[in-house]
């Protein structure tokens, strides 16, 4: 005679939030996992900047450098914009829904004014993407990022139309929260790219 198996133990998970915010949250994996990959495009972008230097002996060939103006104006704007950014995360995971509204608001009033920005920097170039490889090298880096602007400004929109018009649910605050970490990316690639573009061509 056999004794009777022992009750099975059950896990109540019943009160476990369905949702968390940094480490705890897939879409932060995710994001870090975008990160990584987008960084070492990034990087890769960058060497063949410089790989294409190593070919000529003029530069840049056939070119002036790039105007200084649009492009510090984008990077202070930018780097300005990691304060409404950081508002919306704090906003986010404090699950304050007037605030994360008016927060997303300012940072796609930022958005449009990169964007102009972008649209003036690509003008004062000094070189079309066809004109050499050192044109088309920088026209890449500038493009590559330009994706990643309006990435996060079309992301931007939405989180903000979600949080205007509904449904409001707690993995929205996480959404918001993650999107603006990525910002965090976007800005802080910008400055390296920037040294590249604009005094790669004057101190090299």
């Amino acid at each position: 005679m056999t004794r009777d198996a022992p009750e099975a133990r059950v896990l109540d998970v019943s009160t476990l939030p369905s949702y968390g915010y940094s480490h705890r949250s897939l879409m932060w994996w995710g994001t870090v996992g975008m990160i990584a990959i987008e960084g070492t495009v990034f990087a890769l972008a960058v060497m063949v900047y410089f790989y294409v230097r190593t070919r000529v002996n003029e530069w840049p060939p056939s070119a002036l450098p790039p105007e200084l103006k649009w492009g510090t104006a984008n990077l202070v704007l930018m780097l300005l914009s990691l304060v409404p950014n950081q508002w919306a995360k704090k906003a986010a995971e404090a699950e304050d829904l007037p605030a994360v509204r008016r927060s997303l608001a300012v940072c796609l009033l930022f958005g449009v004014g990169f964007l102009i920005l972008r649209a003036l920097e690509f003008t004062t170039l000094n070189c079309r993407w066809d004109l050499n490889a050192y044109g088309s090298a920088v026209w890449m880096l500038l493009s590559l990022h330009t994706i990643h602007v309006v990435t996060d400004f079309y992301d931007t929109a939405v989180l903000g139309a979600l949080m205007a018009w509904g449904p409001i649910e707690g993995k929205r605050f996480v959404d918001v929260s993650e999107n603006a970490f990525y910002w965090y990316f976007v800005v802080l690639a910008w400055i390296p790219i920037y040294a590249v573009v604009y005094f790669g061509a004057r101190v090299l």
